[in-house]
Parts: structure tokens; sequence; C-alpha cells
């Protein structure tokens, strides 16, 4: 496959992504193209059976980690989220660019595989069966991942909303 098809066909994607992460457009246009420029030097390291879409994610990913290294971007007490309902989805929250931005951070460090696939479910939008696949595992196996990743988030988004009452 041409660079020029795979950017036909994923750039959409990857800004999407991007967009995601960021929370601003021109923001993510400038990282789905530092991703496609990254990409092209490393299309021939490319493994072929493993989803290319993913793998453009994860570029992007890096990519948007390298741009926050560089501003020193830092989050202060009052940019953390105010409240977070036990019932409330954590894919609503992401819509929240401030409680966004604290999920990202949380997910910066959280530990693999549950950062991969709950990026690659939320932002990357893949199916269970295909972030199954790109691990070598089951789809449910998936499920399961991003269930406890999910969870892991929540706790901690509530951790913090429990530790700024207690203030």
């Amino acid at each position: 496959m041409e660079l020029e098809e795979i950017y036909q066909r994923y750039y959409r994607d990857v800004y999407r992504f991007a967009l995601g992460l960021t929370q601003d457009g021109a923001l993510a246009e400038e990282i789905a193209q530092d991703t496609f420029f990254k990409a092209m030097k490393g299309l021939a390291r490319f493994d072929w059976s493993k989803d290319i879409r993913a793998w453009l994610f994860t570029i992007a990913r890096n990519t948007w980690y390298s741009h926050c290294r560089s501003q020193k971007r830092l989050i202060s007490q009052e940019d953390l989220p105010q409240d977070l309902p036990s019932g409330v989805r954590i894919e609503e929250r992401i819509e929240d660019a401030e409680s966004a931005f604290a999920i990202h951070q949380f997910l910066h460090a959280m530990a693999e595989p549950y950062k991969e696939v709950f990026t690659l479910r939320v932002f990357g939008e893949l199916p269970y069966e295909k972030i199954g696949r790109l691990f070598g595992k089951s789809a449910n196996w998936a499920r399961v991942t991003f269930y406890r990743a999910k969870v892991q988030i929540i706790t901690h988004m509530e951790a913090m909303e429990h530790e700024r009452d207690q203030l």
C-alpha cells in the first residue's frame, strides 16, 4: 500500500484521534500531518500483518506526548475536574475539555495494556475484535481490559474529587 493511499484512507481517523487528545483543531491537524510524515519515514519497517490504523494512532499519540513535553504542559489543581458522579460513563466525560485533560494525564501514567486498549477503543474507535487481534488476544480479553482501564480512571477521578472535597 502506498503512503498516499494510506493518507487518503486514514487521515480523517488520525485527525479525529488527535482532536480527541488535543481538544484543538489546529493542533490536531498539525499532529495528524506529523503522524503521516513519521509514518512515511517508518513505512518500510511496518509489519503489514498488524493493523495500520492502530500503528498510526500510536504514532499520533507519541507525537502528542512529544508536543506536551516540548510545551512543558502542566495541570494545576484548578484545572482538575470538579465532579465525577459514579454513574457517568467515561466516554461522556471525555467530551468535557478539563476532564479530558485530567483523564489524558492519568492515561499517560497508566500501565500497559490498559492505556493502549482504552486509547484504541475510545479515541481510535476500534472494535474489540481488532484490538484483541492487535495484541494477539481475544475480543473478550479486549473487553475485560477496557473495562478494567475504565474502572481505574473512574476510581482515580473519584479519588481526586474526594481529595478536593477534603480541602
